[in-house]
This record gives structure tokens, C-alpha cells and sequence, in this order.
């Protein structure tokens, strides 16, 4: 036993990635299609899909909000996760990547279990109701994750999941004065989830780095 955490070295990730459950086939040809669809191949790896999956399981969560559906592959790892009478309510601004998604989630074998909910979600949460959701996670643009954070908050039930993508910045939180601006939007969400009282949270350092946050009591 030792106080000293062990860096997670490349080789170190490799070891763990190739330890973990890995996706199946209608994930895989999901990504195919999505790719061939020239949608962005920014989806969640398949360490942090089990990752989340778990956490959901331990949560016992049944009601998910999700805000970047993208080619749906969160949203139906998410959903697997719930059991037969969860929801996964998921929010997407492309038109074109909410086409996609349904056509894929209609085709899974949690069809019944998801709602692609389309526009900004800007607009989107604040129509969710207080308090009506056992877990939330924000994969979206980069510039909108606080605002996203605020709505999140507030329709998570006390105890409630948070989770939140993309830490790490693609690899670039480190870097001073960066010249990307999602980069420069991650460093100053990173420093607000980690001044929030109402969450208790800490960044886990799988896929591009997932922030994970239980709600508070009242």
C-alpha cells in the first residue's frame, strides 16, 4: 500500500484497454457506418463505455439524460446498462447525426429505451423537468459544457451520476494560452466542476479523461 498514485503511462492504458469488456459487433459496424456517413469518429472508447456501464449498474440508474448524441454509440452502451424499463433521453443539434443515430438505435436491441431529442440543448433542458433523472452525461461542444453543467444539475435527483468527456482536452489541458478554443473551454470547465459544491467529483483518466460527480444531498 502506498499514498503515491502510479502514473498511467501509454503502455500502462494499453495493458488496462486490452483487459477490458470489449464492444460487439453491432457497435463495431455501427462505427463503420459512421465513419463511411463521414460523421466524426469522437465517440467514447470502449474501456469507458464499460466504465460508464458499470457505474450505471452501481447507481441502479433507470433515467439518463445525455447531451451529444452524435452516431449514437453512448446512447446505446447507456442504455444497455438500465434494464427493460430504462430511458435514455438524448439530445442532438445535427439534424443529420439525430437521422443516423435513430435509424442505428432502431435497429439495437434497446430500440424501446431511447429518445433522440432534437436542437440545442440549450433550449432542450430546460424543458426536463427537476429531479427526473438518476444520471447525466455531457459529451457535446465544448464551449456550452457550464451551461450544460447548471440544467444538468438540476433535473439530476439527489445522489444522481454526473459524468462529463473530454477532461483531458484531446491530450492538450496542460498546455498554456492554447490556441483552440474547446481546449480553452475544457481548462475553465475543468477548474468550475472542480470548485462545485453541489457534486462531489473527481476526473478518472479513461478515454480523453471522464469526470465523474455524485449530487449532494440537499
Amino acid at each position: 500500500m502506498s499514498e503515491k498514485s502510479e502514473p498511467v503511462s501509454a503502455e500502462l492504458y494499453a495493458y488496462l484497454a486490452a483487459r477490458t469488456s470489449q464492444e460487439d459487433s453491432f457497435l463495431a459496424k455501427l462505427k463503420l457506418a459512421a465513419r463511411a456517413a463521414e460523421i466524426p469518429s469522437i465517440w467514447i472508447s470502449p474501456e469507458q463505455a464499460a466504465m460508464m456501464q458499470i457505474l450505471l449498474k452501481l447507481k441502479g440508474a433507470r433515467d439518463v439524460i445525455e447531451v451529444g448524441t452524435l452516431a449514437g454509440y453512448s446512447a446505446i452502451t447507456m442504455a444497455r446498462a438500465l434494464g427493460p424499463a430504462g430511458r435514455v433521453r438524448t439530445i442532438e443539434f445535427e439534424d443529420r447525426h439525430a437521422d443516423f443515430a435513430e435509424k442505428w438505435i432502431a435497429d439495437s436491441d434497446v430500440a424501446g429505451r431511447i429518445q433522440v431529442l432534437r436542437g440545442d440543448g440549450r433550449k432542450v433542458l430546460p424543458e426536463i423537468a427537476d429531479e427526473s433523472a438518476d444520471a447525466a452525461f455531457v459529451d457535446a461542444d465544448k464551449s456550452g459544457y457550464a451551461t450544460y453543467l447548471q440544467h444538468c444539475l438540476r433535473i439530476l435527483r439527489p445522489g444522481g451520476l454526473m459524468m462529463v468527456d473530454n477532461a483531458f482536452a484531446f491530450g492538450s489541458v496542460l498546455e498554456k494560452d492554447p490556441e483552440d478554443a474547446s481546449v480553452r473551454a475544457i481548462q475553465d470547465f475543468n477548474e468550475t466542476m472542480a470548485a462545485c459544491d453541489e457534486l462531489q467529483s473527481l476526473i478518472l483518466p479513461i478515454g480523453d479523461g471522464c469526470w465523474v460527480g455524485v449530487k449532494r444531498d440537499a
